[in-house]
């Protein structure tokens, strides 16, 4: 289940945070994720203990990068990735989104977490499923998994082009049918469901999977590119850490 918490205004899933885990989704209120002074001073006033900050350089890709703590420095930026793993100890991990899909990895099994960067281009290139197989390579088996489908744009406000509807359909045609509908003239794309049925695929079972309920572009809690484009644009930043 996806709820709120009002103290550090984020969202959060109850699949994930457990004793030794704790993640979010951060709203608008928390500032712009892209300046790490958001980040560390949400990190701060939330008091959680942590050696290290893991900031992808998110590039639309499905590249997923394996995170091992070796140095003392506070922030650790991963280049042309948009997915990172760790087995390791008080690591926060993040990513930034305004309308992409923002995902949140578990395995308890393993003390493996993860979190990814999901645009329509990773979608595209199966970034959830190459999240679990980079987990898997760790030793998680899909059975153990849990992910948190966090703030994404929805279908209602996310209109794409002819080619990129077509691009879909050449790619998994029973897919694309499932998570495209057409009004107003427009293609559009369920971002987030898409991505569930990319984790349903490797076997993540349906019950550990939790989805978030609002459209980023229609709830103005959130940022949205689409909606603020230049005149009030920033992202909203996602984490996961444990300390078990």
């Amino acid at each position: 289940m996806i709820t709120y918490d009002a103290d550090f205004q984020i969202f959060a899933s109850s699949l994930i945070n457990k004793p030794g885990y704790f993640s979010g989704f951060t709203t608008r209120a928390v500032g712009d994720g892209r300046k790490t002074s958001t980040i560390s001073n949400f990190l701060n006033l939330s008091e959680i203990k942590y050696q290290k900050v893991v900031i992808p350089e998110q590039i639309h890709s499905a590249n997923v990068a394996i995170f091992r703590n070796r140095d003392r420095e506070n922030y650790a930026k991963i280049e042309e990735t948009d997915g990172v793993i760790t087995q390791d100890n008080e690591v926060v991990l993040t990513t930034v989104t305004a309308d992409c899909c923002p995902m949140i990895f578990k395995d308890e099994m393993t003390g493996t977490i993860g979190i990814s960067h999901v645009g329509w281009r990773g979608s595209l290139k199966r970034m959830p499923q190459k999240m679990v197989a980079r987990m898997e390579e760790v030793g998680s088996r899909p059975e153990n998994i849990a992910a948190a489908i966090g703030p994404t744009i929805g279908d209602c406000c996310y209109d794409v082009t002819d080619d990129r509807y077509y691009q879909f359909l050449e790619e998994d045609e029973s897919q694309a049918t499932q998570v495209f509908n057409h009004h107003g003239g427009k293609w559009h794309l369920n971002l987030a469901f898409l991505n569930y049925l990319l984790l349903r695929e490797v076997g993540i079972k349906k019950e550990n999977i939790d989805h978030f309920p609002f459209c980023t572009k229609c709830d103005r809690r959130f940022f949205s590119y689409r909606r603020d484009k230049k005149e009030d644009y920033g992202e909203m930043f996602s984490f996961v850490v444990k300390s078990v």
